[in-house]
């Protein structure tokens, strides 16, 4: 099984829209589309949507090394608002350690407007991950 198979056990992720595009070791790519179920009393993406995605990413790059791996901690900032379009989520292993590893973030919109970026730190346990290794890919 794959990893991105596996990650579809997330299943408010899954529910939220969320797709994944790309893992490789350290690297993920996600995407959302923004619907009028995402959005907000405002009219603009609830600020929990951009944390699933993004969440997602994490869990992508985190993982990628098939153990498994856990949020400890995380913090989003909000940058610009939106209400429509697709969403996408470049997640980067900024730090990389057996233990606590540490991600970098960046939702975008299509033309590369940033619109939040997340940070997080995790926690990996000696388990392993029911999948296969994740070979690195040329990304899209």
């Amino acid at each position: 099984m794959k990893l991105s198979e596996f990650l579809l056990n997330d299943r408010f992720a899954r529910e939220a829209g969320a797709e994944i595009f790309t893992i490789e070791p350290g690297y993920a790519k996600v995407r959302m589309e923004v619907t009028p179920a995402h959005l907000n009393a405002a009219g603009v993406c609830q600020g929990g949507a951009l944390f699933t995605l993004a969440d997602l990413a994490f869990a992508a790059v985190a993982n990628s090394y098939t153990q498994i791996t856990l949020s400890l901690s995380a913090n989003i900032t909000f940058l610009k608002a939106v209400s429509c379009g697709w969403l996408y989520a470049e997640a980067r292993e900024v730090y990389h350690h057996n233990r606590i590893p540490y991600i970098e973030v960046h939702i975008t919109q299509e033309d590369g407007t940033l619109v939040a970026i997340m940070t997080s730190s995790g926690y990996r346990k000696k388990d392993t991950l029911p999948v296969d290794p994740v070979e690195s890919t040329a990304q899209p």
